[in-house]
């Protein structure tokens, strides 16, 4: 077990240490709760139940882990990810607070370590998978001894309708029956309305206090733009960042392993990370993104749920998401530190008929086919608004935002619109007369009248509608179409292979008595006027000698790390060694006042920093 057991039960040796906000401060080094943090801790001391929908960054993990050292014997969290659960155990150990996990990476040595610890009361936390959870030899081995609380995070996966559902978390509703009288709670950054319902309903929480706070991470810049030479595009987007980690998303394995060799042509290291690699390689590489300060991370999605690290400073998509909740997921691992943060996306039409054709040919019931629709018809909306992107993300989730946020593309240079009907007419009417029997690149050439082997073979250059939109450019009518599916007034028929069709809502335009507005797209290459890089943003907090500080600690904590084999941000976050920088402490007091230092990293750490502060301070 680790060597902070000790330093934990010195904190506990008083009934004054198990005070909520006495905790916070002695452990986790901060002065006061955010948000609906206390109210959420103080109801689940008390034995209530309760479902947590915090925003990504905003503290769920507090909301069990006090509550767990407050009440007697050993809180319970359900993980669904073995490497979640090593960081945030590397995480809480470096508190000085006693937290295992049981899983089947440990040996069999380390697995009756564990076993002795948890009978022995040697454990304040215990993370165990949800298949564990559920067995009847996890139930007759934790028969005997105190339960503080169980936690069930990321428990959107338990949902259906949710875009992380995994069939395991529906049996974690036995925990009511088998422990009665031991509060759970119930965690997740990402549910829509529907997904929060069924939270509820299959966990058997349905007398549970339902917490939920704003899902705005006002950190996060947000950019989406119309894919058109998508490398060049990123590697622009990427230069904004130096000396920042991120994370670049691909939809397909083959792309992820392209896009990471190419960025490392590029000068910018990268590596890949999916499902299909090596074991032993992947670990190796979520270990380097974890630990390394300055790296690109090209993966599936099958990286990052409830990843830890706290200072991923970018995240770009280069394939479009299947959904607003797995958007916002994916985005949300940027900036959960509360730094400055900046996620992109590049997206075109083959994405939609691409999302679209993994939808109809995927095996589940034509029910859950039908949200999954909806879901993305909302994410193509969000790509091809005109108006604040915050706004009309958090409008998914059920939460009004006044929109003008000044920290999205549309805001910082408003998107110019432009009155699209006679255009939609044609597009229509296009799709109409060529028998709805073809995508859009090919209307799109019919539209232009281009002459080729398919408009001739098919007679269609002899249409009345060929060539009637040769007004306007190629591109154009691709975010036409684009955004005539966004507006439902036509669909793509898979089996058709992505053929066009008319929607019954279309008849209204087609009879113009409806008017649309379509969003005028950028030239190409343009960036959004005022927008500054979050890395800038991040070290323009300092300047002159802080600035120089902060570097100095950086590398401090850098070596700390190293030498302990963890990620730097267990040692201390970034915005810990910015406050350190800025005031600059003398002594061991002085520390416990700086943000994120509580009295076990003042033990473990705080003689190094403030030699590093004193040298700085002397000239050296």
């Amino acid at each position: 077990m680790p060597d902070s057991h000790n330093s934990t039960t010195r904190l506990f040796e008083t009934d004054g240490a198990r005070n909520p906000v006495d905790l916070l401060k002695r452990v986790y080094g901060y002065s006061a709760f955010r948000g609906q943090q206390q109210a959420v801790v103080e109801h689940v001391v008390a034995g209530g139940d309760a479902v947590v929908l915090f925003p990504t960054g905003a503290g769920k993990s507090l909301c069990f882990q006090i509550p767990a050292l407050c009440r007697r014997g050993v809180g319970i969290v359900v993980s669904p990810l073995i490497a979640l659960m090593r960081d945030q155990v590397q995480a809480l150990n470096g508190l000085g607070i006693r937290a295992a996990a049981l899983n089947s990476s440990l040996t069999r040595d380390e697995a009756i370590a564990v076993r002795r610890a948890l009978g022995s009361g040697g454990l304040d936390l215990l993370y165990v998978t949800p298949e564990r959870a559920v067995t009847p030899s996890f139930a007759e081995m934790v028969a005997d001894i105190d339960i503080a609380l169980f936690a069930i995070d990321e428990a959107h996966c338990v949902s259906q309708w949710g875009h992380d559902f995994r069939p395991e978390y529906r049996g974690l509703d036995c925990l009511s029956s088998h422990f009665p009288g031991v509060p759970r709670i119930a965690l997740t950054a990402t549910a829509d309305p529907h997904t929060r319902e069924d939270i509820v309903e299959r966990l058997a929480l349905n007398g549970a206090r339902v917490f939920t706070s704003s899902f705005d991470r006002p950190n996060i810049a947000y950019e989406i733009v119309e894919r058109d030479q998508p490398r060049q595009q990123l590697l622009r987007f990427l230069s904004r960042f130096k000396d920042a980690s991120g994370i670049v998303y691909c939809l397909s394995r083959a792309k992820v392993e392209d896009t990471a060799e190419w960025l490392n042509a590029q000068g910018i290291r990268a590596l890949p990370y999916h499902a299909g690699m090596d074991r032993a390689l992947r670990d190796a590489h979520q270990d380097a993104f974890l630990k390394e300060e300055n790296l690109c991370l090209v993966a599936t999605v099958a990286f990052g749920m409830g990843i830890d690290k706290p200072d991923v400073r970018y995240v770009a998509h280069l394939d479009l998401p299947g959904s607003v909740e797995a958007y916002y997921q994916e985005t949300g691992r940027a900036g959960r530190d509360g730094l400055p943060s900046e996620v992109w996306m590049a997206y075109g039409m083959a994405d939609v008929i691409q999302r679209r054709r993994m939808i109809d040919e995927g095996g589940s019931p034509e029910e859950v086919k039908r949200i999954e629709r909806a879901k993305l018809n909302a994410l193509l909306a969000i790509c091809e608004t005109a108006g604040c992107r915050r706004q009309a993300i958090l409008a998914h989730f059920g939460e009004a935002h006044p929109g003008r946020c000044g920290h999205c593309d549309t805001c910082l240079k408003p998107v110019e619109t432009w009155d699209g009907t006679e255009a939609a007419i044609k597009a229509l009417a296009a799709v109409y007369r060529t028998g709805e029997r073809f995508g859009a690149g090919h209307v799109v050439d019919v539209l232009i009248g281009t002459v080729n082997e398919k408009t001739e073979r098919f007679g269609h250059v002899d249409m009345p509608v060929f060539g009637a939109g040769k007004d306007l450019p190629a591109r154009t009518w691709q975010s036409v179409f684009r955004q005539l599916l966004a507006l439902g007034l036509i669909s793509v028929d898979h089996a058709a292979f992505g053929a066009l069709k008319l929607e019954p809502e279309a008849r209204a335009v087609f009879r113009r008595e409806r008017q649309l507005f379509f969003r005028k797209d950028r030239p190409t290459g343009k960036a959004p006027r005022g927008q500054k890089s979050s890395a800038a943003r991040e070290r323009s907090e300092l300047a002159g000698s802080d600035l120089e500080l902060f570097e100095r600690l950086r590398a401090q904590r850098l070596s700390i790390a190293r030498d302990l084999d963890v990620p730097p941000y267990v040692v201390f976050p970034d915005a810990t060694l910015i406050a350190l920088a800025k005031q600059r402490p003398r002594d061991f007091d002085d520390l416990l006042d700086i943000p994120g230092i509580g009295e076990s990293k003042r033990e473990r750490y705080g003689e190094a920093f403030l030699a590093v502060i004193d040298a700085f301070e002397d000239g050296g």
